[in-house]
């Protein structure tokens, strides 16, 4: 029989900064730049057809985010942002939810990442995902098919002094993780002192890659 494990105990002693960091979990700060409401609206003119967009990529982006980062529907996003807006006593108006769910779907957003002194040690790896069901335009052109998922990896580049992903990539199954070290290194702008990764990567294109950043 396979000996039972016990579980190691674990007894707290500081009560104190336990309870403040538990409290402190609850609070709610949201810092809303200048720069962001003056860019708010948007009155400029295409010249084509249909009424202006009201709002700026800027509005959208906004909402999006606070619906990312605290779960929210699309009409709770909506009303979270009236409250902020009023708390700030600024006389701007929220887009609407159904105005949110279409112009999201187009927006590009490019995440600021912050620039360091030091070169940077980046840890590589893969892994594989599935994606599941089929688009509309295959279903009702062609019907369900008993093979309803595809297989894809994940490729990704992360400084190991901050977990921040400084590199990614989406690929089709058949491509190695070795093949897609170089170009996991021509997103990096900053300079390398190390890569890491597993056997994956030990190939002669990987080496000549590092080598080529110096790392």
């Amino acid at each position: 029989m396979r000996p039972k494990t016990t579980k190691a105990r674990y007894r707290l002693r500081n009560w104190r900064e336990y309870n403040a960091a538990l409290i402190q979990r609850g609070s709610l700060t949201l810092w809303v730049s200048a720069e962001a409401l003056a860019a708010w609206r948007d009155d400029s003119r295409t010249g084509k057809r249909g009424a202006p967009r009201t709002y700026s990529d800027v509005a959208i982006l906004c909402m999006a985010m606070l619906s990312a980062v605290y779960r929210l529907a699309l009409r709770a996003t909506q009303g979270l942002l009236n409250a902020v807006l009023r708390l700030l006593k600024v006389e701007l108006s929220v887009p609407d939810y159904t105005t949110l769910c279409r112009r999201r779907r187009r927006l590009e957003v490019s995440l600021p990442r912050r620039a360091k002194d030091e070169p940077l040690h980046v840890v590589v790896d893969a892994t594989g995902i599935k994606v599941y069901g089929e688009g509309e335009w295959k279903v009702r052109s062609h019907g369900w098919s008993r093979r309803r998922t595809q297989a894809a990896k994940l490729h990704v580049g992360v400084d190991a002094a901050s977990g921040e992903i400084v590199a990614a990539a989406v690929t089709t199954n058949d491509l190695s993780d070795g093949q897609l070290l170089p170009g996991l290194l021509d997103q990096i702008d900053e300079d390398l002192a190390q890569i890491s990764g597993d056997g994956a990567y030990d190939t002669h294109a990987c080496y000549a890659a590092i080598d080529a950043r110096k790392a």
